[in-house]
């Protein structure tokens, strides 16, 4: 026996054979994901470097450091020290997987990270779909220790680098569980995680000055006045009294290149004068609050006002327009201050006319805010009043863009791109205002945000953030005895657990706010309830009980006279007909659904149903129709701003044209869905697509294009420990490879491919894998093991009442009796000639008559 396989990743079973030989891709994304850029100057840290170098060198004496832990006061350059030895080190090639990095905001209680939130975004960073990440933290704890043995495993070291920890409780799920992964962590505290402690110190003087210096050389040029001997014993002076403290140091150097005619002496003889400095800190704590006091001294009364003000947002930047609601000032004077802000080092710009703190600044910020005199508290209040309600608004007027049903704000958002780029942006800002809402007695700001984000979230497939906020929305809707909100939140979070594929937890979400639309006599939106309820039931093939939902929601929503509702019902309802193989009902159920739909002028349900329309055709043996069906689903999804419902569509209508003959027109929209998937994350729909594409270029004899892209398809479904999809690119190989007349090797592709699908119960897969093996075992000269694969398939297509499969399987053991001479070949013909001949096959019932001819009376 022997099995070698080599070049990926193994998260799942690895199915064991005789002389099996698999060859995955070469090379595996790196892990390096957001590690953000190290200053250009770094100096007076060159012991601590080198111990830390030491300390991950793989040729280590006494091996690699578990973890090493950085630690030190808030602005002594730890993350620095970190990023530069992650630089380093990874520029070496001592860490071919990588570098992962993570900032755990560990001493801002409004943007801490916990562990399970990391580990999240980790595995996530990694490949892993979300629905494959577990909720709980152990078990993301424990994904993640296998993820990272296999990536050691297969020699790809990973380096992890985790920023600001504020405890061990934070931090110690993310340690992997052996030494062969270094770890570096920087913390404010003195961690107990049996590390090696790096005390980092404050630079010394010459260090200190030598910062100033090379940073107003590196921003302003060597040439610069300031820089020359005269000015040398003031900058020796203020980097005294920054205490060396580097991100004091960086502060005030930035106040000298803002203003170019500031003499240092001038800054030093401000800086001297203690009333400016907080009292009761240590030395290196007071150096850095007066590099903060200093730049906020600078600023004019709106300046202080508006830098005070902007720690209000709950999120991580801000846009020029928040700011100005925020402030109560016009956009253009907003957009003022903000540069003026820039100017001073205060706030950053990470993207245009959005602005960001760091986190020192922050707290300093919030502080100078309650400790202002006037009234300042009831201005917090105000200005929070203020921006919330500002996301609130233009979050509705944003929507209205996302529902073709709907009358478009277009007095905010002049078109629906401009309404969708402001969600993407603010998306976070909005799940911040929702969390926040409730502390600051604004409930119905969490609870209208709720109600107006499902639109986008589902478009975007936000599935855990909508998860979370119609959880939450729900539950204050139940607190404060809104019993009609509540109905509506429970109604959200149903499509929400639907689309992220938790189908029970969908059921009782809607079986919840079906009871209270019911108590409360609302028959439109019980109807709605129904609706969702039989979406879920479907996906748990429970048919009968779906078939009864959908029922009831058209009884519903008839007297409620939706229109728009009653459509999406049949189409939902389509789906239910389609999978217990009531193909000509679907058929007629889906048109009489898109011909609604048409009528109400919802262009996204119509595109739904020309896809479920499409979907019943095609199973029902009739290709020509299902292309052209999916052909219109695909336009409409593109004109209503769906992407990946229009890659969706782009992968059946490439199979559709393969299955009519058509492979050269199957190309296109294979790889259209294709790169639609790619953008949007959907690693497996991108796997789908690189399969059907595999189908079209082997049905042109295009074998070693269609094997590329088939094994592509095998490492992305590989990493995503797809069973299903596993097992649909073995069958895509097997016929790829009897292309290439490597038939041993198709043989071996199919028979895994019958396995997986025996596994996984699916039996229509199971018998087109066993017939695909026959085939290729007939091609190979083992005519008995064809003959037994071909009676295991046509045995698995009658006992499921698969009457076309049946007839194409018959057919094919027909072909291989009458040429090998064998008993049976007239009876299992006259059989194929029957099943084929109902399914509309002509060709090769004439086909298996001529050959019947042939045979011996």
């Amino acid at each position: 026996m022997s099995n070698k396989i080599t070049g990926g990743l193994f998260f799942s079973s690895v199915i064991m054979g005789r002389d099996i030989s698999v060859t995955l891709p070469a090379e595996i994304r790196p892990a390096l994901t957001g590690l953000p850029p190290a200053s250009p100057v770094f100096t007076g840290r060159e012991h601590a470097a080198e111990a830390l170098r030491e300390a991950l060198r793989p040729d280590c004496p006494g091996g690699v450091q578990l973890v090493s832990a950085v630690a030190g006061m808030a602005g002594v350059g730890k993350t620095e020290l970190v990023l530069h030895i992650a630089h380093e080190v990874l520029a070496d090639g001592w860490f071919p997987g990588g570098v992962l990095f993570v900032d755990m905001f560990g001493y801002d209680p409004d943007r801490r990270v916990s562990a399970q939130d990391a580990l999240a975004g980790w595995l996530s960073a990694l490949g892993i779909p979300g629905g494959h990440i577990p909720a709980d933290l152990s078990g993301r704890s424990l994904l993640w220790r296998s993820i990272l043995d296999a990536y050691t495993t297969q020699d790809r070291r990973l380096l992890l680098v985790i920023d600001n920890v504020d405890s061990e409780e934070q931090v110690r799920p993310l340690l992997p569980s052996d030494g062969r992964i270094p770890v570096l962590v920087t913390s404010r505290h003195t961690l107990d995680l049996d590390a090696r402690l790096h005390d980092l110190d404050v630079l010394g003087q010459d260090a200190s000055t030598d910062v100033l210096a090379q940073v107003i050389g590196t921003r302003l040029g060597p040439e610069e006045p300031r820089l020359q001997a005269n000015h040398r014993e003031a900058l020796t002076e203020l980097a005294g009294l920054c205490a060396g403290l580097p991100l004091a140091l960086r502060i005030v150097a930035a106040l000298l290149v803002d203003r170019r005619q500031l003499p240092p002496q001038t800054l030093a003889d401000r800086l001297r004068a203690e009333q400016h400095r907080l009292s009761g800190l240590t030395r290196q704590q007071k150096a850095v609050r007066s590099a903060f006091d200093l730049s906020y001294q600078h600023l004019t009364v709106p300046q202080a006002r508006l830098f005070r003000l902007l720690p209000i947002n709950p999120g991580t930047d801000i846009a020029t327009i928040a700011a100005a609601h925020l402030a109560e000032l016009p956009e253009h004077e907003a957009a003022e201050l903000l540069a003026d802000l820039h100017r001073a080092h205060l706030v950053t710009e990470p993207a245009p006319e959005r602005w960001s703190m760091h986190d020192l600044l922050r707290l300093h910020a919030a502080e100078q805010q309650r400790t202002s005199d006037g009234g300042e508290e009831a201005e917090t209040s105000q200005a929070r009043q203020r921006l919330y309600r500002y996301y609130l608004w233009a979050a509705s007027a944003a929507s209205t863009h996302l529902t073709s049903t709907a009358v478009a704000e277009s007095h905010t958002f002049a078109s629906r791109s401009d309404a969708l780029t402001w969600l993407d942006n603010e998306h976070a800002n909005l799940m911040a205002v929702a969390a926040n809402a409730p502390t600051f007695q604004m409930t119905e700001v969490t609870i209208d945000l709720a109600l107006t984000l499902g639109e986008y979230q589902s478009l975007r497939r936000h599935f855990h953030d909508w998860i979370i906020i119609a959880t939450r929305a729900r539950h204050l809707c139940h607190h404060v005895g809104d019993r009609s909100r509540e109905a509506a939140a429970s109604n959200n979070l149903s499509l929400a657990y639907y689309q992220a594929g938790h189908f029970s937890a969908a059921a009782e979400a809607a079986t919840h706010a079906q009871q209270l639309f019911h108590q409360l006599g609302d028959q439109r939106h019980e109807g709605a309830a129904w609706d969702n309820l039989g979406l879920a039931l479907t996906e748990m093939q429970q048919f009968e009980e779906a078939a009864e939902a959908f029922g009831n929601s058209l009884e519903r929503l008839k007297e409620a006279g939706d229109l728009r509702a009653i459509g999406r019902v049949w189409n939902d309802f389509g789906i239910v007909l389609r999978q217990t193989n009531r193909l000509d009902k679907a058929i007629e159920v889906s048109a009489n659904a898109r011909d609604i739909l048409r009528m109400a002028g919802d262009k996204h349900g119509e595109a739904k149903a020309w896809g479920n329309l499409g979907g019943a055709l095609a199973e029902n043996g009739q290709p020509d129709e299902a292309a052209e069906a999916q052909a219109h689903a695909r336009s409409l999804f593109q004109e209503a701003g769906d992407p990946h419902s229009e890659a969706v569509t782009s992968n059946d209508l490439s199979l559709a044209l393969i299955e009519a003959g058509r492979p050269d027109k199957a190309v296109e929209p294979a790889i259209h869905a294709r790169e639609i998937f790619q953008q949007t994350g959907d690693h497996r729909g991108e796997g789908l697509a690189w399969n059907n594409l595999g189908i079209a270029l082997h049905r042109l004899g295009r074998h070693r294009e269609a094997y590329k892209a088939h094994t592509t398809a095998y490492g992305i479904f590989d990493q995503l420990r797809d069973q299903l999809g596993l097992a649909q690119t073995w069958a895509g190989l097997g016929r790829t490879l009897s292309g290439l007349n490597r038939l041993n090797d198709a043989i071996d592709a199919h028979a895994r491919a019958g396995l997986i699908f025996q596994t996984l119960g699916d039996r229509y897969g199971e018998g087109q894998a066993y017939r695909q093996l026959g085939i290729a075992l007939f091609g190979a000269d083992r005519v008995t093991e064809a003959v037994e694969a071909h009676l295991q398939a046509w045995k698995t297509f009658q006992e499921i009442g698969e009457r076309q499969e049946d007839g194409l399987t018959a057919g094919s053991l027909f072909f291989i009796l009458a040429e090998e001479g064998l008993p049976g070949a007239r009876d299992v013909g006259e059989h194929a000639i029957i099943a084929l001949s109902e399914g509309g096959k002509q060709d090769l019932v004439a086909d298996i008559r001529e050959r019947l001819d042939k045979l011996p009376r």
